[in-house]
């Protein structure tokens, strides 16, 4: 499918985002509400209607996760990220697909549900003192340390061949894809010295995984490389193995940076160090100020953005550093070594405060205070970091090192140890009609870490993903799929058997309709067209969920 027209507002207003890149101020944006609502499980396998034609070769689970409950009882939730993780299963087989739900049942699920309130404290919400208790009891909890939430509700990923769900504390679940029953909860400081993980890992060919976790001590805070082996020793094995790789001391200790993510080339973990900020001292005392953890999190656009370089097989952390200015990012598109430079693509914004707009409140607003919302928050574009794998002692100061004569990105050895790069736009124009470009994709199997020429993602006019995006790197155009009042999520790409180009296969998407009661539909498109194949109808209502993986069946 070609671009798609969008219809912009009369009185709509250009906004500079960052350099070259101008969007426009949108007025009379629909309201989601519904898709950050409360819904009910769906445990038994439920037949859809399909639409067009599934292609038959698909064969296995489209798995998602996000939240899925944001009160107990008269108690609710603030943010977003703070729901009740509620996983789900598209099985597709034989051009059919059946749909089920289900809560993830985690102790904070388990205890919340138990007392019908609030009793774990989330990201953006703080539990309040247990009512049950007298006066002097309610006063001393205020000074117990915040309990670590394993609400997973972040991702799906993969160790030695088990399904886990994640969120980015220390407890991840063990999970059966086949009927997404709550397995086992595991602990990471049971088997490494960290405090958690992301909920993003990458995955060698070998099956080896990395993490990133942050590790919290007397001197301060830490950044560890971690790394699992891909195979068990044992049936009852989760993380054992797992290892340390090395560490990586913070800028200020105290103040470490967020990170949701990180990248990997075939010989290098790249972990950015944005000016997302945690304030330590304020994490620490949340409770006992009656605040969230989210209120320790700022963002300080006066500090360099860096990337550290870890050297997947022997720990080495790179002396170099590169830096360039304050940006911030969630998700990583891909990142490879070539010519001596490592290609880093990831999708960034000039602004590090879209963490803290995605309240509850915000995202139920409609009207002008819901355009207002939109319209003062950076929108996220793909980018291209060049960095030189080569830098000496005898290197030139002053100099670009990007000798690769496509690339229009800059990387200039400015001291000793220190490379200032520059990015370019992994993008036209055009991507700012679709309001930049989040949730990005790539075909992994067969192009994580290698050279690549396709991403897909989600464009965002409003606060959650309305379109679905291809990107060429060859020429920098898109495909587009669009509809209006749709709302598609994270695209997941599915190979076909028989693929000869990175493109060959179908892009699996779940699409919502807020205006349109239980107008929930799994759509299958053509990864090389963009044209739609087919599209199966859920009678649920469903909110919009975060990541998901694709499990083929055997």
């Amino acid at each position: 499918m070609s671009p798609v027209k969008l219809q912009g507002s009369d009185d709509a207003k250009p906004v500079e985002q960052g350099k070259g890149c101008v969007t426009t101020e949108l007025k009379g944006l629909e309201t989601i509400a519904p898709l950050v609502c409360s819904v009910e499980e769906t445990p038994e396998p439920l037949s859809t209607e399909v639409q067009g034609t599934i292609p038959t070769w698909i064969n296995g689970k489209l798995l998602r996760n996000g939240p899925g409950k944001f009160e107990f009882g008269n108690t609710h939730y603030n943010h977003w990220f703070d729901g009740m993780a509620m996983l789900h299963q598209f099985k597709i087989e034989n051009g059919t697909v059946t749909y089920m739900s289900r809560f993830l049942n985690s102790d904070a699920y388990k205890k919340n549900s138990e007392r019908d309130r609030i009793m774990m404290s989330e990201f953006g919400t703080l539990a309040m003192p247990d009512p049950c208790k007298n006066f002097f009891q309610r006063f001393l909890s205020r000074f117990e340390m915040m309990e670590p939430t394993d609400n997973a509700s972040v991702s799906f990923v993969k160790y030695k061949g088990d399904y886990y769900v994640s969120t980015e504390t220390n407890f991840i679940h063990k999970v059966n894809p086949e009927n997404l029953e709550t397995l086992e909860k595991v602990d990471w400081s049971k088997f490494i010295a960290v405090n958690g993980a992301t909920a993003h890992p990458h995955y060698d060919p070998d099956g080896t995984t990395y993490n990133m976790g942050n590790s919290y001590g007397s001197k301060g805070a830490l950044y560890n490389i971690i790394s699992v082996p891909p195979e068990k020793t044992d049936a009852k094995d989760t993380l054992q193995g797992a290892k340390v790789l090395c560490s990586i001391v913070p800028a200020n200790k105290s103040h470490p940076s967020y990170y949701h993510s990180f990248a990997m080339s075939e010989n290098y973990v790249v972990f950015i160090e944005q000016p997302i900020k945690m304030d330590l001292l304020k994490i620490v005392t949340c409770k006992l100020r009656g605040k969230a953890l989210s209120e320790g999190i700022y963002w300080d656009p006066s500090q360099e953005t860096v990337f550290h370089l870890v050297h997947k097989r022997t720990g080495e952390v790179s002396s170099v550093k590169y830096h360039t200015r304050a940006i911030s990012t969630f998700h990583q598109v891909n990142a490879f070594e070539e010519d001596g430079f490592l290609m880093l693509d990831m999708c960034c914004s000039d602004d590090g405060q879209a963490i803290n707009n995605y309240l509850i409140q915000n995202l139920r607003k409609a009207g002008d205070a819901l355009d207002e919302v939109y319209n003062t928050m950076c929108r996220a574009f793909p980018r291209r970091f060049v960095l030189p794998l080569n830098v000496t002692s005898e290197t030139l100061t002053g100099q670009n090192l990007n000798t690769r004569p496509s690339s229009t990105a800059t990387c200039v050895k400015t001291s000793k140890d220190k490379v200032f790069c520059h990015h370019e736009d992994l993008h036209g124009d055009d991507l700012c009609e679709y309001g930049g470009l989040e949730f990005p994709q790539i075909n992994y199997g067969r192009c994580n870490t290698r050279p690549y020429r396709y991403f897909y993602g989600c464009g965002f006019r409003h606060l959650v993903g309305d379109s679905l995006l291809k990107m060429d790197l060859n020429d920098k155009t898109l495909k587009v799929w669009y509809q209006k009042g749709f709302y598609p999520s994270e695209p997941v790409f599915v190979p076909s058997p028989d693929a000869v180009e990175e493109d060959d296969g179908v892009i699996l998407s779940v699409v919502l309709t807020p205006s349109q009661d239980k107008g929930t539909f799994l759509l299958v498109l053509d990864a090389k067209t963009f044209d739609e194949l087919g599209r199966a109808n859920v009678p649920v209502n469903m909110p919009y969920g975060f990541h998901g993986t694709f499990n083929t069946s055997a």
